[in-house]
Order: structure tokens, then C-alpha cells, then sequence
């Protein structure tokens, strides 16, 4: 049996440190999934759908890993994904206990088991709120978004 799992978040815009996290989650799985949350009530700074065609175009050389959106739990785009584990990333001690909390709450409803990641230390500052912060103040974010993104 295929081991798939969802990499869930906004990813406005998707950023290196999101990038790391999908290729070292090629290594424990088969089948990564970027799962693009929806929020009808937290409009992202760029649209769903440029969202989609640039993650999927940074990889479509990757047969293993699908772009897809979702809106409501996260639980329920893993069942109808397939996906058996969701994937997180950790920047900090704060993140940590955030996530564990999501953690425990979502293999209480579900039985999905969430994996862990640190960031690695060198992009552990690279947020997509922080991207969005340079770029509105005209900065050059290209370092911090892979490429075609």
C-alpha cells in the first residue's frame, strides 16, 4: 500500500522553506500531497488557482506529488486524498505547540497521524507572512521563493 501524505497550508506564496519540507517528505513517503486550504473568510493575497498552477509547475517533473485544494477540516481533504499522515512544519518552540495541539485533536476525530519536520536552521526565519511583508515594501523576495514560483 502506497504511504501518501498532505502538506496542508495557505501558502501565499509557497515558499523555499515550504519547497525543503515537500523534498525531504519525498524521502519518508510515496505521495506527497500540497493541499492549498480555502477560507472563504481570509481572502489570500494571491489567488487560489496562481497559487495551484505555480506549485504545480515547480512540480511537474514530480509524478509523486499532487497539487489539490480544500476547504473545511483538514482531516477530511487527507480521507479524500487517501492520505494516511499529514505533514507540518516546525520553525520554532511556539510552532511546536501549536501543532502538537492540532496534532492530538486531529488523531482524536480522525485517526490521521501528523509527521513533524524541522525547518532546516537556514530557512527557519522564511515565513509566507514574512514574504508578503518584504514584497508590499519592495523588497526582492526571489531568494525566498523557489523557482518557476
Amino acid at each position: 500500500m502506497e504511504r501518501t501524505v498532505l502538506f496542508p497550508g495557505s501558502f501565499s506564496p509557497f515558499t523555499t522553506g515550504h519547497a525543503s519540507l515537500v523534498e525531504r517528505a519525498l524521502e519518508l513517503f510515496d505521495n506527497v500531497v500540497i493541499a492549498i486550504g480555502y477560507n472563504a473568510s481570509k481572502p489570500a493575497a494571491i489567488p487560489i488557482e496562481n497559487r495551484i498552477a505555480d506549485i504545480s509547475a515547480l512540480y511537474h517533473n514530480e509524478p509523486r506529488v499532487r497539487v489539490t485544494a480544500y476547504s473545511g477540516l483538514t482531516v477530511d481533504a487527507c480521507k479524500t486524498e487517501g492520505a494516511g499522515w499529514m505533514l507540518r512544519g516546525i520553525r520554532s518552540v511556539a510552532d511546536f505547540e501549536y501543532e502538537r495541539n492540532l496534532a492530538d485533536i486531529n488523531r482524536m476525530i480522525s485517526g490521521i497521524e501528523t509527521v513533524l519536520l524541522f525547518t532546516l536552521p537556514e530557512l527557519a526565519a522564511v515565513s509566507s507572512s514574512m514574504v508578503r511583508e518584504l514584497a508590499a515594501n519592495g523588497y526582492d523576495v526571489k531568494p525566498f521563493l523557489p523557482d518557476p514560483v
